[in-house]
């Protein structure tokens, strides 16, 4: 197996210190070996979390006598997205890559077709959850197998002592270690009272509103809590309805209980506000809690992961999948099909979600109950909501139902942030959607 880390980002929480190797020691050679495939995975956040599907590949390899070249490519500076674009355009590069949110659909008559390896993981794994499927199934062909690396819930990471002094809540009661849930009065008006009461006590939720992942994530689930769509699944702009403007009220109420500089924020911005001891709340996969853990342990005996409040239309969750996709230019798809389906049974799964300290995150239903979420500390249980064991929330992503098309931009440009921004600074909120309208026509001419 040859191994070449394009570049590993060490800091999970945003502060991050690139370094770069390489190694070049393939591990299978002889008469007998079934060929060559080489695989581009994203490069882990979270350090040592390569090290496991490494490990992994190296069994495969060994056993089915394929040689096997790893990139590890970061997605800092969007190499990874840079990287897809070029394979693409080439029609040469690597037989598996990974893949993230709406990139199947972009290279969807380039990838090769797996229907056949899904419903053997769906039968053996249980069910995807609909934002899986959204994004992965094209044209009723899956064209990609969800990866347990780098997929995550950007859930509430609340402190505990704030949330039970100014909040009068009672995070680890609402939802217990190794029980269920007792959440039926945890919905968006409390979270409104709550995040009100934070403020005033000096510690108020960390969310951010700008154009980056994080903040469009957030945005996201609380406009499906509305049932606020702005386009729908025939393409139809459909933005001027009253759901979005309930989302937009709730967004502009909240955004006075939060810190002042939140519209220039990034995925960064509320991990640090975490982990230096400010915020009450954050929406966040578990890397803000391991940061905290090495850095300010204080700060993460106090932290618990739970799930999102419930709004009008059901309690969705922010969720933020990766794909492992073949290109249909490779050279060895049989062995590519193999070593996805060696990836992606229990025990492989399990391995790389403790080698991630818990923050990998698999898409299959089965899959949501490991042993490293309930003994994950400080404090124990700390991440055994993380999962949604007991599944209470919709898995959700920004923009669904549209088309992946406009859906693409209205993520990636932030379009609900920017709504919300434009809606608290004084813009009326009729002008606010006919700016809306305006941005997704030319979406759609794009």
């Amino acid at each position: 197996m040859g191994f070449k880390k394009v570049s590993r980002r060490r800091f999970v929480g945003g502060t991050a210190a690139l370094s770069s190797a390489m190694v070049a020691a393939p591990f299978v050679r002889g008469a007998y070996a079934a060929g060559k495939i080489s695989v581009g995975f994203w490069d882990h956040w979270v350090p040592n979390a390569n090290g496991a599907t490494e490990k992994l590949i190296k069994e495969w390899g060994e056993k089915e006598k394929v040689e096997v070249q790893i990139d590890f490519i970061t997605s800092q500076g969007n190499k990874l997205l840079l990287t897809t674009a070029a394979e693409a355009q080439a029609k040469s590069g690597h037989d598996i890559l990974a893949m993230n949110t709406f990139l199947p659909a972009r290279y969807a008559d380039q990838l090769v077709p797996l229907n056949a390896e899904m419903e053997k993981l769906i039968a053996d794994n249980g069910k995807v959850n609909e934002t899986v499927e959204y994004l992965g199934k094209i044209g009723g062909k899956w064209l990609v197998i969800p990866a347990t690396v780098g997929s995550q819930i950007k859930g509430p990471c609340s402190r505990i002592d704030y949330m039970k002094e100014y909040a009068k809540i009672d995070v680890q009661k609402m939802y217990p270690a190794g029980a269920e849930p007792q959440d039926k009065d945890w919905t968006l008006d409390t979270f409104m009272k709550a995040a009100e009461a934070c403020h005033k006590g000096g510690h108020p939720f960390g969310i951010g509103l700008g154009t980056t992942s994080d903040c469009v994530d957030t945005i996201g689930a609380v406009f499906h809590a509305f049932g606020a769509v702005m386009v729908n699944a025939k393409g139809e702009i459909v933005v001027k309805n009253d759901q979005v403007r309930q989302a937009l009220d709730f967004y502009k109420k909240l955004i006075a209980f939060l810190p002042e500089d939140v519209p220039a924020w990034d995925d960064a911005s509320n991990n640090k506000f975490l982990v230096s001891g400010q915020a009450s709340m954050i929406m966040n996969p578990p890397s803000a809690w391991a940061v905290a853990k090495r850095d300010a342990p204080k700060v993460a005996e106090q932290l618990w992961t739970h799930p999102f409040p419930a709004g009008p239309k059901g309690r969705f969750a922010p969720f933020l999948p990766f794909f492992w996709g073949i290109w249909n230019f490779s050279k060895n798809v049989p062995a590519a099909k193999s070593l996805l389906m060696y990836l992606s049974q229990a025990s492989s799964v399990e391995k790389m979600v403790v080698a991630s300290g818990g923050y990998d995150l698999p898409s299959f239903e089965n899959l949501t109950k490991f042993k490293i979420w309930a003994e994950a500390e400080p404090p124990k249980g700390t991440l055994f909501s993380y999962p949604d064991p007991y599944h209470t929330q919709i898995l959700s992503i920004a923009a669904a139902p549209a088309p992946h098309k406009i859906a693409e931009q209205i993520y990636n440009l932030g379009l609900q942030t920017q709504m919300a921004v434009r809606y608290f600074k004084g813009e009326a909120l009729e002008k606010t959607l006919d700016w809306a309208a305006n941005e997704l026509e030319g979406y759609m001419r794009n």
